[in-house]
């Protein structure tokens, strides 16, 4: 196995990692970022002393951030699924979503999650506002863009929609999508549907007690 992943089932980026090693049928070792895994935290703080994740390991090559673990997947690990289109163009549509998706709806959604792990005096009641108004601003958009589209960028599943499920799945528990956003919410809808993601969410689901502001039962 030269493969490993370093991650959480729970991670939002460490699933939109994984949604691509899945829709290939990659193997890998999956190595739990966890506090009872002293041994992979000890490996982990080595390889990647920022302390974020997910990051790969393939040989003796360090990935860091999801994107580029894709990206790299896609370059030495190609399968069936062609999360990057061979077509330059089309490559720059998918490469702005996955970026719209990461910065506009991820990085919001994980504001207001990590503020509600704040102790209440350390908490930002400004700056989850503002990320919600983020969210407010980029569900429309999202909503407009996704009209007549199957998938992100068109028919084909691709890199940003590996960004969109688990910004899209986590987004709606923080701040619900609203009822006449039609377009985003069936494509929601759709990234669930799709095995590489259930199964993601599916692994994930025995750590629903870490989210601080309530897990729904309906996903």
């Amino acid at each position: 196995m030269t493969l490993a992943l370093y991650a959480h089932p729970f991670s939002s980026y460490c699933q939109k990692a994984l949604i691509a090693l899945y829709e290939n049928d990659i193997r890998f070792e999956f190595r739990l970022i966890e506090p009872d895994q002293p041994e992979v935290l000890r490996d982990f703080a080595a390889l990647w002393p920022i302390g974020r994740f997910p990051i790969l390991t393939d040989g003796g090559r360090l990935v860091v951030e999801a994107t580029s673990i894709i990206e790299h997947l896609h370059v030495h690990h190609p399968g069936p699924v062609r999360l990057l289109p061979d077509d330059l163009e089309a490559g720059v549509e998918v490469r702005m979503l996955d970026r719209i998706f990461d910065n506009y709806v991820m990085t919001p959604m994980q504001k207001v999650v990590g503020d509600a792990l704040r102790a209440p005096e350390e908490r930002d009641p400004k700056g989850v506002a503002d990320a919600r108004a983020m969210l407010d601003t980029i569900y429309p958009w999202l909503n407009a863009a996704l009209a007549g589209r199957e998938w992100a960028a068109g028919a084909d599943f691709s890199l940003a929609d590996c960004a969109a499920a688990p910004a899209l799945f986590y987004a709606d528990w923080v701040q619900p999508l609203p009822e006449a956003l039609t377009d985003l919410r069936a494509y929601r809808g759709r990234l669930l549907a799709r095995a590489s993601f259930a199964r993601a969410v599916n692994e994930a689901r025995p750590y629903r007690a870490y989210f601080p502001l309530g897990a729904p039962d309906r996903d």
